[in-house]
């Protein structure tokens, strides 16, 4: 029986609302290997219920969701959920440092709370570079109905998932850097997890194409995620503007752009009005920016926008973007421009402007700072202050709680050390619980770089070119700062953002760029409430994996399929749902 083609249970939120406070969502999803031809050639992708790229997470702000995750791969998985703030709950973070991986041909069941969030993330395997061969869908966290959005409600809504894109698997591509050679160019874009409309007679016969389909004068909202490997992408759709609202849990101040920026990792929503003549149909592009554009022409994705009174089909050549990468700081001040609005509702009713971040004291300052691919006992590897990362086979959170020592070490240093040679090893942060800190992320490296933390959001406030010195913090935002999980940061420059570690656990702070992160460009910020009593930080989940050095706590696992496991719980449902019904008779 083939595993199921929807992933939301039906009726799971009238299931929730009778067992908890706050109503409850799930899914299945079973990962497995599909092949697909989206540049022409066929290869292996990774699906999520046979679909690629995956199907939507949906929520509502506070929803408990459960994903119950199949590993149909031949190979270990973890799943892991980019902008969720996973409150007090690290242990559902899906990377190494706070979960054993799961065996193929084995389950598990992802358990959280979108606590106080709202807006447009994804998920992606966070394992082996898997994430290059697909593996990632759209989560959309919805407001709660008594807070309205600070925009009209949209006609209609539409996601990209957007990236450069190779012919060869993620295998392939990892033994690469294995060898110790860089990664070439990209086959190309993929829209949707479909390659190029036939723009131009370089473009094959026979590549299907993203086509939207909308009605004149109405407006979209649409949500847009660079989920590719390295590459940062031009976004835009010919003769239209895009409006930005939103931006990884926050309202922004609205502004309107021909096309915009798109860094790895990141995550944007625009409101888009049909408002043109319909004389053809529209381009909608997604091209590589910060390279030569003339050699990179092939690294470019086009889909169509089609109005439902269309007088015939686009052609002629491709819009360009105004933003002019040679004019570096021109690029940067459309990243500048992005504000909080600081009078809409966010998650919560009361204003995003009301928590005045510019106001609290600085109390610690990290310096993380980037180089170019270096080797390190005979291997390439990539580095944050001059420390390549590697993670130990016993997850930390995991050591920590079971008193496993020796699995890693608390001396990662806050700023560069020039007078040491690059080292690997598996060292993080030991942070202090509820300071405010400044993190200023210094690129030297040849390459946009985009910078995650998992478990928070902050703010950006300032982003320059040249090295980071103490007297650019007269330069901060500290009014409107969007706040944000991913922040790009130009080669040759620096980012500097503003964070409370106020959410306990072990957190993943890494660069989203694929071929960097697989070479060790991360590290873990260990974030322990000295005086906690269970209500800062979740215990261990009924549920947890086992490896490493606890490996032989690890009870072998019941294999069902995802298949047999939605049919019961369907019995289950309907089951409560005539006990309900009689109940009200």
């Amino acid at each position: 029986m083939p595993p199921p083609r929807f992933s939301i249970f039906a009726f799971a939120l009238l299931f929730g609302l009778s067992l908890a406070e706050d109503p409850a969502i799930s899914y299945v999803y079973e990962l497995s290997y599909v092949t697909a031809s989206p540049l022409g050639v066929p290869q292996q992708v990774i699906a999520v219920n046979g679909i690629f790229p995956g199907p939507v997470v949906t929520a509502t702000t506070n929803y408990n969701v459960e994903v119950n995750v199949f590993n149909r791969l031949d190979e270990p998985l973890l799943l892991t959920w980019n902008g969720i703030e996973m409150r007090r709950n690290s242990w559902q973070d899906g990377v190494l440092g706070t979960n054993c991986p799961i065996p193929p041909q084995w389950n598990f069941t992802y358990s959280f709370q979108v606590k106080d969030q709202i807006g447009s993330f994804f998920y992606f395997p966070s394992l082996n570079f898997q994430r290059a061969s697909g593996g990632f869908g759209p989560i959309v966290i919805d407001n709660q109905y008594r807070i309205p959005l600070p925009f009209a409600t949209p006609d209609g809504e539409f996601t990209f998932m957007i990236g450069d894109w190779y012919t060869q698997n993620h295998t392939v591509l990892r033994s690469v850097l294995d060898s110790g050679k860089e990664l070439a160019m990209p086959d190309g874009v993929l829209i949707n997890g479909k390659g190029p409309y036939k723009y131009n007679s370089s473009v094959p016969d026979g590549i299907q194409h993203e086509t939207v389909n909308v009605d004149p004068g109405k407006t979209y909202r649409i949500r847009v995620h660079n989920v590719g490997v390295s590459t940062s992408l031009n976004f835009r759709i010919q003769s239209h503007k895009l409006l930005l609202v939103e931006t990884e849990g926050r309202y922004t101040s609205q502004t309107n752009f021909t096309d915009f920026d798109i860094h790895v990792g990141q995550s944007y929503s625009f409101l888009v009005t049909m408002d043109q003549n319909a004389s053809s149909d529209y381009y909608i592009v997604a091209s590589a920016r910060f390279v030569d554009e003339e050699v990179w022409q092939r690294v470019t994705g086009v889909g169509i926008l089609h109005y439902s009174n269309s007088k015939g089909p686009a052609s002629g050549p491709l819009p360009v973007p105004l933003t002019d990468v040679s004019h570096p700081w021109t690029v940067m001040n459309q990243q500048r421009a992005i504000k909080q609005n600081t009078s809409s509702s966010g998650a919560r009713p009361n204003p995003q402007g009301s928590y005045h971040y510019g106001q609290i004291n600085i109390t610690g300052t990290y310096i993380f700072r980037s180089m170019p691919p270096t080797i390190i006992n005979g291997s390439l590897r990539a580095t944050l202050n001059g420390v390549s990362f590697l993670n130990p086979s016993t997850p930390m959170r995991l050591a920590d709680k079971h008193r496993v020592k020796g699995v890693y070490k608390m001396d990662f240093p806050s700023r560069p050390v020039d007078s040491r040679p690059p080292r690997v090893g598996s060292s993080i942060i030991n942070a202090t619980y509820r300071r405010f800190v400044q993190i200023i992320f210094q690129n030297n490296d040849t390459k946009v770089q985009s910078f995650h933390i998992d478990g928070y959001s902050f703010y950006v406030v300032a982003m320059d070119f040249g090295n980071w010195t103490e007297d650019r913090k007269g330069s901060y935002n500290n009014w409107d700062a969007i706040a944000r999980s991913t922040v790009e940061v130009y080669p040759g420059a620096w980012t500097a953002v503003l964070m409370s570690l106020d959410n306990a656990g072990v957190w993943n702070l890494r660069v989203e760029n694929l071929d960097r992160w697989y070479l060790g460009q991360e590290t873990y910020i260990r974030i322990i409430n000295p005086e906690e009593n269970g209500k800062t930080e979740m215990g261990q989940p009924k549920n947890v994996l086992y490896c490493g050095a606890l490996k032989s706590l690890q009870k072998q696992q019941v294999h069902s399929s995802a298949s047999s496991l939605l049919n019961g719980n369907l019995i289950l449902i309907f089951s409560f749902l005539m006990v309900l019904l009689a109940s009200v008779c």
